[in-house]
């Protein structure tokens, strides 16, 4: 079980990434893009991902995932973190951060073997 502690956590053990505070929620970006939000009283987050990787995370744990309200026509995922565990967690965050970090960021994060 994850929390948003712990959502934070990982997010900003990324290279580049930061926390900014917009629409009254907790925003996780990469220079002025965002990977990830949500607020933490809420029990879930948003997670950008691909609507191929929407799709797989719904149809694997539709208890767990849905389409994001408003970017989910994009493929952002709705996670329910008391669903997810710290890996599974880690694993999402990093595909959402590689997808809009910069290319040489993600070359030498990739190459720590993390």
């Amino acid at each position: 079980m994850a929390t948003f502690d712990e959502l934070t956590e990982l997010a900003l053990s990324l290279p580049g990434a930061h926390q900014e505070e917009t629409w009254e929620q907790v925003t996780l970006r990469v220079g002025r893009k965002i990977f990830a939000m949500g607020r933490p009283e809420s029990g879930e987050a948003t997670v950008k991902a691909t609507p191929a990787e929407q799709a797989e995370l719904i149809a694997a744990a539709p208890g767990v995932y849905s389409v994001a309200p408003y970017t989910g026509r994009f493929g952002w995922v709705r996670v329910r973190l008391a669903g997810t565990g710290p890996e599974e967690l880690r694993e999402l965050l990093t595909d959402a951060w590689r997808s809009v970090a910069p290319k040489r960021a993600v070359a030498g994060h990739g190459e720590r073997g993390e």
